[in-house]
């Protein structure tokens, strides 16, 4: 059991390493932050969220989410329903662009939870 322990810990952690490389390098190329990519790959994932949702799946501060969003509608990779001052609970999508950035992300995000599911 101990033996099993440890594999998995290993894992988790390569896994983990391997997620903040792909954020690393997605900020990097594209000029965004670990928040902004979160933003990007769940609702590439889901193709419509809440910042209220946002927040949950992240597991982000309301207020680090709520500047990511605004950085990302600036930028031109999402939009959102309602141009109501708070929109917490208002829909944010991706644009044309938002979609290929996104989906770069999340392949690269997948590949590496398909090669890391693997092992366990």
């Amino acid at each position: 059991m101990e033996e099993r322990f440890r594999t998995f810990t290993v894992l988790i952690t390569k896994l983990y390493r391997a997620i903040r490389k792909i954020k690393s390098e997605e900020t990097e190329e594209y000029g965004l932050s670990n928040s902004h990519v979160s933003c990007l790959y769940y609702l590439y994932k889901e193709k419509s969220l809440t910042l209220k949702e946002l927040v949950d799946i992240c597991l982000e501060d309301k207020a680090i989410l709520s500047k990511a969003t605004v950085h990302l509608e600036t930028k031109g990779l999402i939009a959102c329903d309602s141009n109501q001052k708070k929109r917490y609970n208002s829909y944010f999508t991706l644009t044309e662009k938002g979609l290929a950035v996104a989906k770069s992300i999340a392949g690269k995000i997948d590949e590496i939870l398909e090669y890391a599911s693997a092992d366990i």
